[in-house]
């Protein structure tokens, strides 16, 4: 089960300033999370998925690169986020 358009414009609805607002930092970063936890599920139940694997990692670097410029940027919408979104560092 991928991502439906509702679905994402939900999350960017949500974290960014409108349905369509797809470049907030923290849209994405909510996207991300989404997917990461999506391919987590996947990968619970099948275990030699390699390829899924590796974009699971990818997914999550990008994230942690997303998580460091909100940091840097602004630490009380970034501790607001990780505690909405529940990732810990």
């Amino acid at each position: 089960m991928t991502l439906t358009s509702e679905k994402k414009q939900a999350i960017f609805e949500k974290y960014g300033k409108g349905k369509m607002d797809s470049g907030a930092t923290e849209a994405q970063i909510a996207l991300f999370t989404e997917r990461i936890n999506h391919l987590t599920l996947h990968l619970k139940e099948n275990q030699k998925d390699f390829a899924t694997e590796k974009a699971l990692v990818s997914l999550v670097g990008k994230r942690r690169r997303l998580l460091d410029y909100l940091k840097n940027k602004d630490i009380l919408k970034y501790r607001e986020l990780i505690k909405e979104l529940g990732i810990r560092k």
